[in-house]
C-alpha cells in the first residue's frame, strides 16, 4: 500500500474529530473551513474509505474512521513525546554521549576527567571507545573524537576544539642507563637500543631543538615499532630501549623512578590535543558541557598532559 502523501492530514482529521465540527477545527487550526474539508476528502480518497459521516447538523465517525482515529491520536501523542524528549535534552546535560579517545590519553589522565564529569553530571551517560585507530566521527555516530596530532592540524568538515599540547620526551629505565650510561647528547642515544611509536618501517627520525633553537636529529632503526602506547611503555619499563613518548603516558613512572627522563635540554614538537565533533550548530548541552569540562581540567597547570 502506498504511503500517505501528507501526514499533516492525519493531524487535521484528528482535530476535526476532537472539535466535533469542521468550523471549530478550522478556527483552532487558523485555516479556512473549505480548505480543511478538502484536506479530509483528500485523505479519504487516498485511503479509499469514508472516515466521517457528514450531515447538516453534526459529524460522526464511521466504524473504520473510529479505528483510524485511534491510530492518529496515538501517532500525535508519540510525536509530542518525541518533541518533549528533544526539548528536555536541550534544556540540560543528559542522555548518552558517544566518545572516542586514544588509549594513551585515557591512561594519561583523561579517564579520570571523564569520571569526574560523570560525577558532576548525573544525567549523562558515556559510551567510550578506547582506540588508537582513526575513526570516522559521522559514519560511526560519534559525538566527540579526541585526537593528538602534530600541527598543522588537518582540514576537516568537522568542528574542532583545541585544548593544548602534549609534550614528547625521551625516557629509559634505570637498568638500561646502568647498562649504557646516561647520555649527555643526542649522539649518545644513537649508540643505544631504541623503541618508537608509529607503523612498521626501517628507519625513524626524531627531531629536537636545543635551548638556542638549533635542530638536532636522530635517525635510527627501532627494536620495537608500535602504534600502541601501552606496549611502548611496557617495553621501556622492561629496559628494551630508549623510548620517545608523550609525557602524559609516563608521568607516574617518572615520579616512581621506574623511568628516567633523558636529555631534558632538548624539546620536541608537541602534538595538539583536540576534539572533533560534527557541528557547533545545534550542539546539545551534554556535548558542550563535556568539552567545557575538559578544557577547564586540561588548563590546570598540575595536569600531566602539559608537563614540561
Amino acid at each position: 500500500m502506498a504511503p500517505i502523501n501528507d501526514l499533516n492530514n492525519l493531524v487535521f482529521f484528528a482535530k476535526v474529530v476532537d472539535a466535533g465540527s469542521y468550523s471549530a477545527a478550522a478556527e483552532a487550526l487558523d485555516m479556512q473551513t473549505s480548505k480543511l474539508s478538502r484536506r479530509i476528502s483528500t485523505l479519504e480518497a487516498e485511503l479509499g474509505v469514508r472516515l466521517l459521516n457528514r450531515t447538516t447538523r453534526k459529524l460522526s465517525l464511521t466504524e473504520i474512521g473510529r479505528t483510524f482515529y485511534r491510530h492518529c491520536a496515538a501517532l500525535i501523542a508519540e510525536a509530542q513525546s518525541a518533541k518533549d524528549a528533544v526539548n528536555q535534552t536541550l534544556s540540560s546535560p543528559q542522555g548518552l554521549l558517544r566518545v572516542s579517545c586514544p588509549v594513551g590519553l585515557l591512561h594519561g589522565g583523561l579517564a579520570d576527567i571523564f569520571s569526574r564529569f560523570l560525577a558532576a553530571e548525573p544525567q549523562v551517560r558515556i559510551a567510550l571507545d578506547a582506540t588508537n585507530r582513526r575513526v570516522d566521527v559521522v559514519d560511526e555516530g560519534l559525538d566527540i573524537a579526541i585526537r593528538v596530532r602534530v600541527p598543522p592540524l588537518e582540514d576537516s568538515d568537522l568542528a574542532m576544539r583545541v585544548f593544548g599540547p602534549s609534550k614528547m620526551i625521551l625516557v629509559a629505565s634505570p637498568t638500561l642507563m646502568l647498562r649504557h650510561g646516561m647520555p649527555a647528547r643526542l649522539a649518545d642515544v644513537a649508540r643505544m637500543p631504541v623503541i618508537a611509536m608509529g607503523y612498521a618501517g626501517d628507519k625513524v627520525t626524531w627531531r629536537f631543538q636545543d635551548k638556542d633553537g638549533n635542530t638536532e636529529e636522530l635517525v635510527h632503526t627501532p627494536r620495537l615499532h608500535t602504534d600502541d602506547l601501552l606496549t611502548l611503555r611496557a617495553a621501556a619499563l622492561q629496559s628494551i630501549g630508549v623510548a620517545y613518548m608523550p609525557a602524559l603516558a609516563v608521568t607516574e613512572d617518572m615520579e616512581a623512578g621506574t623511568l628516567i627522563r633523558l636529555l631534558p635540554q632538548l624539546s620536541a614538537r608537541a602534538g595538539m590535543i583536540h576534539a572533533l565533533f560534527p557541528s557547533r550548530r545545534g550542539m546539545i548541552p551534554s556535548v558542550r558541557a563535556l568539552l567545557d569540562f575538559m578544557a577547564a581540567e586540561l588548563a590546570d597547570s598540575s595536569f600531566p598532559l602539559f608537563e614540561s
